[in-house]
């Protein structure tokens, strides 16, 4: 079944083919193999960059300064890993309200409101042109913006005003304001880009506007453009690595410490990064199931049950001693 499957899509390679295919995925190994050790390897043994006087600290538990380097990572880490958090849920919440408040909008300033008086129709549509202005030219402004200056603008510009906060809260306010309209407007693409009918059909039965986006097409939405926003939490996971510019203390902020210290950049960067590697991987891998599993529910919803049988010919079956 698998190979009929397979050939009708691509010719099935002969012995020939296949020893090619060996013989130039061995090669190409061991180049990549040569390569990494003429252009990496060797240029840091060179210049002692492999020593365990530099690598000690982060590998050898027995090194004097092991137990403090990984329990200021730790602590790095741990911050890293808290503002990421609020910065994603925070994102998520802000970017689907918005979502949800640019669909209304566009809706609204499509309607006559027929039942109004006319300058109270003329009034609402203008109110409603205008808030969708508003909120356009603040997601193409707030999505222009590179991230450092947001964060820039929110821990110097909100103690102008007497609004203090931790440098968390700066470096969360930061990420989400960046990246709620970046939420909002995959969330918004994908409520667009379903079939017209479904929203037809919603006020057919009598749905408002706002409950057909609630309940028809915001799920659909998250379902469909889940790769995304999965996407878009990774990277508010490695924007954390911002806060250095307020003195937030994530990962980053303190591998400079470390280094400032023990004078080896090669070696913590090389730990810090397989840990946002790792990091970053279980939210792909997690991604990756949720996706299954919603796919997997929705093919199970949609598959028909089996007719019971019809009470005559249950009845004639028992008749028969079948």
């Amino acid at each position: 079944m698998s190979q009929q499957t397979t050939s009708v899509l691509y010719d099935i390679p002969g012995p020939r083919q296949r020893r090619i295919t060996l013989i130039g995925s061995v090669v190409a190994t061991v180049a990549v193999l040569v390569g990494a050790y003429f252009l990496i390897y060797k240029p840091l043994d060179d210049k002692g960059q492999l020593s365990m006087e530099l690598w000690g600290p982060l590998v050898d538990p027995s090194n004097e300064n092991f137990s403090q380097v990984w329990d200021r990572i730790g602590l790095g880490f741990k911050n890293t890993l808290i503002a990421a958090a609020l910065a994603i849920v925070s994102s998520l919440v802000v970017g689907t309200l918005l979502a949800v408040l640019r669909i209304q909008l566009k809706s609204l300033t499509r309607r006559r409101f027929t039942g109004l008086a006319t300058p109270l129709s003329y009034l609402v549509r203008g109110l409603s042109l205008l808030l969708s202005a508003v909120t356009r030219v603040c997601v193409e402004v707030f999505r222009g913006l590179p991230v450092v200056l947001t964060i820039f603008f929110v821990a110097r510009g909100f103690p102008e005003f007497g609004i203090t906060f931790d440098n968390l809260w700066y470096l969360v306010i930061g990420l989400t304001v960046y990246n709620s309209v970046v939420i909002a407007e995959i969330l918004r693409s994908g409520m667009q880009g379903l079939p017209g009918g479904q929203a037809e059909a919603a006020a057919a039965i009598g749905l408002s506007p706002l409950q057909t986006t609630r309940m028809i097409l915001l799920p659909q939405a998250f379902r469909i453009m889940l790769p995304a926003l999965i996407s878009q939490l990774v990277v508010v996971l490695k924007d954390t690595s911002l806060g250095f510019i307020i003195s937030y203390e994530e990962t980053l902020n303190i591998g400079k410490q470390i280094i400032g210290v023990l004078n080896n950049p090669i070696q913590v960067y090389v730990v810090i990064g397989a840990l946002f590697i790792v990091v970053n991987y279980s939210l792909s891998k997690l991604a990756q199931y949720v996706q299954h599993r919603l796919s997997r529910g929705r093919k199970t919803a949609g598959t028909p049950a089996q007719n019971p049988p019809p009470a005559a010919l249950t009845a004639q079956t028992e008749s028969q001693g079948v």
